[in-house]
């Protein structure tokens, strides 16, 4: 993970692109503060990986794609998620994410979840 972590500092999607591990996957970066109200990521999926169907049933999150391509499952519909390209998923929707062939990165940005909770099983 760059050493940019806030928005304050300034994050070049390019730079953190170039300047991360050709391996690297999972968040390349995370807005970070105690004081913030939002969460973000920038995720990178290799070649053919996933992101299991699940479902957030708290958030809303929108994803923006950022480079590479590949598939956003939401609701039983398959969206196609490349650059330039932002879909809203609303909370308690089910959803995942497929890298097409050359994978995939793409931004999340969320309200900051709410703390730890139990709660009855669905």
């Amino acid at each position: 993970m760059t050493d940019k972590e806030t928005l304050g500092e300034g994050v070049v999607l390019d730079e953190l692109l170039r300047e991360a591990a050709a391996d690297e996957a999972g968040a390349l970066w995370r807005l970070t503060g105690a004081e913030r109200q939002l969460d973000a990521n920038v995720v990178r999926l290799r070649p053919e990986a996933t992101v299991a169907e699940h479902v957030e049933p708290d958030l809303d999150v929108l994803v923006l794609g950022i480079a590479g391509a590949g598939t956003l499952h939401c609701g039983g519909v398959a969206h196609t998620l490349e650059p330039g390209v932002l879909r809203l998923l609303p909370r308690g929707a089910a959803r995942g994410v497929s890298a097409g062939p050359e994978g995939v990165v793409y931004l999340t940005v969320h309200r900051r979840r709410p703390g730890l909770a139990i709660r009855p099983r669905p």
